[in-house]
């Protein structure tokens, strides 16, 4: 059982979203005004496994509220939801370290299917050591988090983040896209091969960081990528 927040202001889909993850054994939790829902993240920040947010609030925008929910819990993690299958309003969702998007309307069993994937994820990740170097790189896997070779800090969604975990895992071995792929999205989803390139080209911005080229991305043409951190 997991504790999640719910931020959804049509009173039907709310409603239906609360009644069915409470039938899958979460304690779930509808608000429907962003006020209320900054409330009760505070008052149980700690004990908030996932927050599952609407883009469109009376009272607010779902992108803010999850900006203030990292100020509070660095370690927070999120679902959007939104009417707008706009690419613009997904990427700036992405960029604040969300764990998934998701366009209404939904099947419910798609939701599961994703809240699952994101608990395997997030779990995998927190085995994983808090803080690893790597010259004047770091990796925070448990905060969603790298640092740069200036120190500044950048938020990584859990999909980046999965990526980085499974090609530092698998440091010096080719990963093709289709592995990355079946690991982090799942069978059941069909992400394109040029998806995985996007989410790259982030993590390699932060890899360039560093004038002496500590850790790299290659690129192996026609299968997918390799770690190469230096010695």
């Amino acid at each position: 059982m997991h504790k999640l927040l719910i931020v959804e202001d049509e009173n039907s889909l709310g409603e239906i979203l609360n009644d069915y993850l409470k039938s899958k054994g979460h304690a779930s939790y509808l608000f429907k005004t962003y006020k209320d829902a900054l409330h009760f993240f505070k008052e149980n920040t700690n004990s908030i496994k996932i927050s599952l947010l609407d883009i469109g609030l009376p009272d607010g925008n779902g992108l803010d509220l999850a900006k203030e929910m990292r100020t509070i819990n660095p370690e927070a993690l999120f679902l959007f939801f939104s009417a707008l299958n706009d690419p613009q309003t997904r990427l700036k969702g992405l960029e604040l370290g969300a764990q998934d998007y998701i366009v209404k309307p939904f099947e419910l069993k798609e939701l599961e299917l994703r809240l699952d994937r994101i608990l395997q994820i997030h779990q995998k990740l927190k085995n994983l050591p808090d803080e690893i170097g790597l010259g004047k790189l770091k990796i925070f896997f448990s905060r969603y988090q790298v640092q740069a070779a200036d120190k500044s800090f950048i938020d990584l969604s859990q999909k980046e983040c999965a990526i980085l975990e499974s090609l530092y895992i698998n440091r010096g071995k080719v990963l093709s896209r289709d592995q990355i792929i079946n690991s982090i999205w799942g069978e059941d989803s069909f992400p394109s091969n040029r998806t995985v390139d996007n989410y790259i080209v982030k993590l390699r911005k932060w890899t360039e960081t560093d004038p002496n080229h500590m850790i790299e991305i290659q690129t192996i043409r026609g299968i997918g990528y390799k770690l190469i951190i230096k010695e």
